[in-house]
């Protein structure tokens, strides 16, 4: 008698082996390699490491062969050295079509706080020589490098470079590490120019389990991606574009009805993203669960959350709202603050609130995808950003959208200074305001003030890490009762355009917009909406500092690190900002 599976035990059993390690081989010469096949295979697309803990680390590589049934033996090794005389692990493992030919290794048995060599070897093939780090337990300094949104057709990964020189304890990925999109999808206009467009048998929007395996093999040629994963562990999360642009629990702004079951493609992306990425499979093999603590001693308490897949409602949005007399206010400020509206969901809000209870370290950060502090913006500037942002806007649109920001940048310094000749309609226009981007934590208000509430009662302190935006934030994140209870600092791109080219911003437009932006969002206190970058964050027990930093193109076949757009904020435990 056959057994009809429900859906719920249909996901259970194909997510059973998501990102499961290499199975091991029993090692018959202590590593030699007499034995090894000889189908022909390369090691193409690097190595890398990740999710470091005191006594292991994952380690990654992947074998090339046309041979698609072959069952492939690798040795690992982990030295101290980089000419591996001194071996403290090794194993051998094998991989198959099953697993896209990725061999995927936790290395244990390793020293807290030790920077650790490792390799691959295949037959007669010998990987590059990876770097790595585990966590250590007790420290006075750590160093990240902190980056998101990597698009490939849209330029150089010259922000990958700059970070694979740096000296840091860990890669911060806050996601967007592949985009879905098709040769004629979004930031693709250079990519011929650039020589680098997506291979013919891959050119369309991603959607099955063969679609994003190929789309991450296709970023993991890049030599600069490939020397931060080789030069230091990485530390993950996904947000929308690993599945489809704007993602939620049960669907995508980017996922149509004729593109098939939506569970099926989140399937599909979950498995290639567990398959090509350094991240050790889930407690129990949950890999929806992917929400993660990292301690750095009694230094960093690391907390990696999932805002994007796991338990995210769906996204309200503005065009809902609007009727012939204009937005809906009530409606959608009712809808805005349904206390059962959620973002990451019950179990992941305990796990959250359990490990900052818990933590003893000097500074909590909290890495996630989106913007949590409120970017609240007058409702007449809304409106016009919403028609650019549709690309519906002419060049005589943004002249006039230019012309208005200038004058509520001047009715709100006016009010700022207390001017008394202000009139209620100037005071409304810029009083009147709304959130600017829906999909972040200003579409679900409540469990946004759940959290925050949390870290008051808890009395932390957190630095909230973002991404998503292309563009560099900071600001101050506050309770609805206006007590401060984090900072948040939020990163540029690797590659994806932002703000500034919806807008066709250059030069001084881009200086008066974010100088604008500054004025007229009353928590924001730096922004970046020009250039592509990543962070880079040296925290010690008295102070958190991060650095901006930039790169002046990514399309030119040169660049240079932008000196003069650098910027720097450095805080204490409290967050008080020092001077620097």
């Amino acid at each position: 008698m056959s057994v009809k599976l429900s859906r719920r035990e249909l996901i259970q059993k194909t997510i059973a082996s998501f990102g499961l390690l290499s199975v091991p081989v029993g090692l018959t010469a202590c590593g030699s390699d007499d034995e090894s096949s000889t189908i022909n295979a390369q090691f193409k697309h690097g190595v890398a490491s990740g999710d470091p803990l005191q006594d292991r680390v994952i380690l990654w590589t992947r074998l090339t062969t046309d041979d698609r049934t072959a069952q492939l033996e690798v040795v690992w090794e982990v030295s101290l050295d980089q000419q591996f005389k001194q071996l403290v692990n090794s194993g051998r493992v094998r991989t198959n079509q099953a697993q896209d030919f990725c061999v995927k290794v936790d290395a244990d048995h390793l020293q807290a706080g030790q920077r650790y060599f490792y390799r691959f070897r295949y037959g007669d093939q010998t990987s590059v020589v990876g770097m790595t780090k585990t966590l250590a337990k007790e420290c006075n300094e750590v160093k990240f490098a902190v980056c998101s949104c990597s698009n490939y057709p849209a330029g150089y990964f010259y922000v990958y470079r700059e970070i694979a020189q740096q000296d840091v304890d860990a890669v911060i990925h806050l996601g967007d590490y592949i985009y879905e999109y098709g040769a004629d999808g979004y930031a693709t206009e250079d990519a011929v120019k650039l020589g680098r467009v997506l291979p013919a048998d891959n050119n369309k929007e991603i959607i099955r389990l063969d679609d994003y395996r190929k789309r991450y093999a296709l970023y993991r040629t890049d030599l600069d991606l490939q020397q931060a994963h080789q030069r230091h562990p990485f530390i993950v999360i996904w947000d929308d574009h690993e599945l489809a642009n704007d993602a939620w629990r049960e669907g995508a702004e980017n996922h149509q009805e004729d593109e098939g079951d939506f569970l099926a493609r989140k399937l599909a992306a979950l498995q290639a993203y567990f398959e090509w990425m350094p991240i050790r499979p889930g407690t129990n093999n949950s890999h929806f669960n992917i929400y993660r603590q990292f301690e750095f001693g009694n230094l960093v308490n690391l907390l990696m959350l999932d805002t994007r897949i796991l338990d995210r409602d769906q996204q309200l949005e503005y065009k809902d709202y609007f009727t012939a007399q204009g937005i809906d206010f009530m409606r959608f400020q009712k809808d805005l603050t349904r206390p059962t509206r959620k973002m990451i969901g019950e179990t992941q809000y305990d796990w959250l609130k359990g490990r900052l209870a818990a933590s003893k370290a000097t500074w909590q950060v909290i890495a996630q995808q989106v913007l949590m502090a409120r970017m609240w913006v007058p409702v007449e500037l809304l409106i016009s950003l919403e028609k650019v942002m549709s690309g519906s806007a002419q060049p005589s649109d943004l002249n006039a959208i230019f012309a208005q920001v200038q004058a509520l940048v001047e009715i709100k310094v006016r009010l700022l200074k207390g001017d008394p000749t202000l009139t209620e309609a100037e005071k409304a226009r810029v009083s009147v305001v709304a959130p600017y981007n829906l999909d972040a934590w200003d579409g679900y208000e409540a469990e946004r003030e759940r959290v925050l509430q949390s870290l008051k009662s808890l009395n932390k302190k957190a630095v909230i890490l973002a991404g998503d935006t292309h563009n560099a934030w900071s600001a101050r994140i506050k309770t609805q009762q206006q007590e401060e209870v984090a900072v948040e600092l939020a990163v540029s791109s690797v590659s994806s355009p932002g703000i500034e080219s919806y807008l066709a911003l250059q030069g001084e437009s881009i200086q008066a917009l974010q100088q604008a932006f500054s004025i007229l969002v009353d928590d924001l206190k730096y922004c970046n909406l020009s250039l592509r970058g990543y962070m880079l964050m040296r925290i010690t027990q008295q102070s958190l500092e991060n650095q901006w930093i930039y790169v002046d193109s990514i399309k030119n076949k040169q660049y240079q690190v932008d000196l003069k757009q650098a910027a720097k904020l450095s805080l204490t435990p409290t967050l008080e900002e020092l001077k620097v």
